[in-house]
């Protein structure tokens, strides 16, 4: 496969991964860097040996022949880069959050139809190879078919101290965090049709909600329950694990704290470790978030070399998003919010 040429757009605190993940990847490789921070831009081209640098994206666009673009800057910018690339021809994956708004992420994915590129949410999570152990339990038929799922994630982990700007924005837990754990279970149980949420904040020292809980009714018949928290001091702290409880039909998927994979079904019990693999760049605990990055970039590679949609396209994001939109205002109305009615 030819080697595509890319450039990434942000060089700040997560985007080091994903340089770490490019590097990797066989069929890609990053061509040029842009940061509006020239330390930044100097930090990451340096240390990934990248020469061409730029603090504008307009003046690399103009300058660079791309295949694809990677932008990992914050949210407020995704909308004006992400219609920069479409007006350029060049495929772009982005970062999530996706968008500041639905209408916001509707507007990326129609200027890209309309260019015809390509365009990816870094929906990573679903990724995660725990995350795609269970989904191949359920492809088997083992559990037969689920009826009820629980997508965890409880913490006490300070995720501040990496990023500061999470404790300063009114959204927090859902937006950053709950968003992939939504994610992960529209990948298990399918698409949404109902969503009711409860938030709360227990950090005084934070301005969004860092407890979320949400109930969903998926179009196929089952229910499950997504509960996110940054509040929660365990004996042993289980970040960034995602926990999993699925009960189907004829059995059931257990994924427990450190990668224990449980199912009981038509053939009867087995216990398997599904710990993601420790990249060499990679770090503990963060190691399976890190697995995850070269995952769903290889994807996007692959996506483009063979003309496939990728299986997080924006247009499938929309969905996720929709979930995230409806969490909020749930969690404000105290009512269930349907979701077609967000997506119309």
């Amino acid at each position: 496969m030819e080697s595509l040429s890319g450039a990434l757009i942000g060089c700040g605190f997560f985007a080091v991964n994903q340089m770490h993940a490019w590097r990797d990847i066989k069929g890609a490789s990053i061509v040029a860097v842009c940061d509006r921070n020239a330390e930044r831009l100097r930090i990451v081209g340096d240390q990934f040996d990248v020469a061409r640098r730029y603090t504008d994206a307009a003046a690399m666009f103009a300058a660079e022949k791309l295949d694809f673009v990677d932008v990992a800057t914050t949210v407020g910018s995704h909308r004006e880069l992400v219609e920069m690339a479409a007006a350029h021809g060049v495929p772009v994956i982005c970062q999530k959050p996706f968008a500041p708004t639905l209408s916001d992420a509707r507007a990326m994915v129609e200027a890209c139809q309309t260019a015809g590129v390509p365009l990816m949410v870094h929906e990573n999570f679903r990724w995660q190879s725990p995350i795609q152990a269970v989904r191949a339990v359920l492809d088997s038929g083992e559990i037969g078919t689920p009826f009820f799922g629980r997508i965890s994630f409880r913490s006490g982990y300070d995720v501040f101290s990496g990023q500061p700007y999470l404790a300063t924005g009114k959204r927090f837990i859902i937006e950053d965090l709950g968003i992939h754990i939504l994610d992960i279970a529209r990948f298990l149980l399918g698409d949404v049709s109902s969503l009711t949420a409860r938030t709360a904040r227990i950090n005084p020292a934070i301005a969004g909600e860092d407890v979320a809980t949400m109930l969903m009714d998926h179009a196929g018949g089952a229910t499950s329950v997504v509960d996110c928290s940054y509040a929660t001091k365990l004996a042993v702290e289980p970040f960034p694990e995602t926990l999993i409880e699925l009960d189907g039909s004829d059995g059931t998927i257990r994924l427990a704290q450190g990668y224990r994979l449980t199912v009981t079904g038509k053939t009867g019990t087995k216990v398997n470790d599904v710990s993601p693999p420790l990249l060499p760049w990679a770090s503990r605990p963060w190691h399976n978030i890190q697995e995850s990055v070269a995952a769903i970039q290889q994807h996007w590679i692959d996506c483009l070399a063979s003309g496939q949609e990728p299986a997080t396209s924006g247009a499938d994001n929309l969905k996720t998003f929709a979930l995230v939109e409806a969490a909020y205002a749930g969690a404000a109305s105290r009512g269930p919010v349907q979701i077609d009615a967000l997506l119309r």
